[in-house]
């Protein structure tokens, strides 16, 4: 080879290897894309834009910009469907294009999301507010994260409260779908194991308008009412259920007494004072970081612009599985090459730092984490709130059960023997 045609061939490399070098860091500082799908229209409507407001809050804490790439959020809605759920986030991943996708918010939208994630393994899945407990503990798929606690973990430590205030009898009232079976299996897990008994349970549709048919049959004998409905679902059984002259006290499922209930526009949910519930937070807990989350959501989304005196449930959870969203994507320097395998060990190995306390998964890819006895109060200002009844750290997904001893995802659930 002569002299010029050695010198031809090295500019040749030493060309290609700037390019590649200048493409990669070119690919590096690209936007990364993440889905957003929270419930805009139906019953979880309130709690659905809240939702957005957590996923919000935390890309706003990094100033949009993760690794030296800027955070993109596309934004969907669903309406607690779990086909609507899946025809928008196929949008937001095969139109959109979306590196990252972030929700749902309802159960079995949760599980319906997890089934698609399978068919896209070029993209990560992070749950947004989903609480099913099918969606991770059965057939579940190797690129959907949950970093929230879900229904059946939310309710643990709520029997054995219920049991102490003498609830020995309840009657269970529940939305007819996959997150409310978990939240009622959790519930009575622990409270059958205490001798609670559990006579009557009525399963109601999802966008219920009339609940005389429920409240009629309600029986005499009973203690108190387990009361698993959510968003305008609770307001209307509530309003209802006073309307009637009913008095029993209530047992609340964690959507129950999330914010956006509690300071539903329009008549304020006395009725809810004073009731025992469980979930993954509580507005009045004193620790230093959820003070922080909830002064920063404050500032961000003031009760005059729309938000609530207190982040809802569903303002928590979306916050927390985005927040491991972009602390994964910061762990790997923005590296989703490889079919996202880098990002994926980050995730899975996580101790992801929350308001609440530090969050892990198990082999499922499901958090193990901290949950809340609460109990409806009201301020000076005429708001409802949950102040800390006490506080179970470490909860898993199987309560310290068996597979075996857990019913999965069954509206059949049985009543205490």
């Amino acid at each position: 080879m002569n002299v010029n045609k050695r010198l031809w061939v090295r500019s040749m490399v030493g060309a290609a290897a700037v390019a590649a070098l200048a493409g990669g860091a070119w690919a590096q500082g690209q936007p990364v894309k993440i889905g957003l799908l929270a419930t805009l229209e139906g019953p979880f409507a309130a709690g659905g834009a809240d939702g957005m407001r957590g996923a919000e809050l935390a890309v706003k804490q990094r100033g949009g910009v993760v690794a030296g790439r800027k955070i993109e959020v596309i934004k969907a809605s669903s309406d607690a469907k779990p086909d609507v759920a899946v025809n928008a986030t196929r949008k937001l991943v095969e139109q959109d294009k979306v590196d990252i996708m972030v929700g749902p918010l309802s159960g079995g939208e949760g599980i319906a999301v997890k089934d698609y994630s399978k068919t896209q393994p070029q993209v990560t899945f992070i749950n947004g507010g989903s609480g099913a407990q099918a969606t991770t503990l059965v057939n579940p798929s190797p690129n959907f994260f949950r970093f929230n606690t879900e229904g059946a973990q939310w309710m643990m430590g709520l029997g054995k409260a219920a049991m102490a205030k003498g609830y020995k009898r309840t009657m269970v009232i529940a939305e007819d779908y996959a997150f409310p079976y978990s939240q009622v299996q959790g519930f009575m897990a622990e409270y059958c194991k205490a001798g609670g008994k559990v006579p009557e349970k009525a399963w109601v549709p999802l966008g219920g308008k009339d609940y005389s048919s429920v409240i009629a049959k309600i029986p005499k004998d009973v203690d108190a009412l387990l009361v698993v409905l959510g968003g305008a679902d609770a307001v209307n059984f509530l309003t209802q259920y006073e309307n009637s002259g009913g008095d029993k006290p209530i047992l609340g499922g964690s959507i129950t007494v999330s914010q956006d209930v509690l300071n539903y526009k329009g008549k304020r949910r006395e009725s809810l004072v004073g009731t025992l519930s469980a979930g993954p937070l509580a507005d009045a807990y004193d620790g230093a970081d959820w003070k922080a989350f909830v002064a920063d959501y404050q500032k961000n989304y003031p009760v005059s612009a729309g938000g609530f005196p207190s982040p809802s449930l569903f303002a928590f959870v979306y916050y927390v599985n985005m927040k491991a969203a972009l602390d994964g994507l910061d762990s790997v320097k923005g590296d989703l090459s490889g079919n996202q395998a880098k990002y994926r060990e980050a995730l899975s190995k996580m101790t992801l730092k929350t308001p609440n306390g530090d969050v892990k998964l198990d082999a499922n890819r499901q958090a193990i984490g901290t949950t809340f006895v609460t109990e409806v109060v009201k301020d000076a200002q005429g708001n409802l709130f949950n102040k800390v009844h006490s506080k179970v750290d470490n909860v898993n997904q199987l309560l310290g059960m068996s597979p075996d001893e857990f019913k999965i995802g069954s509206r059949d659930v049985p009543s205490c023997p």
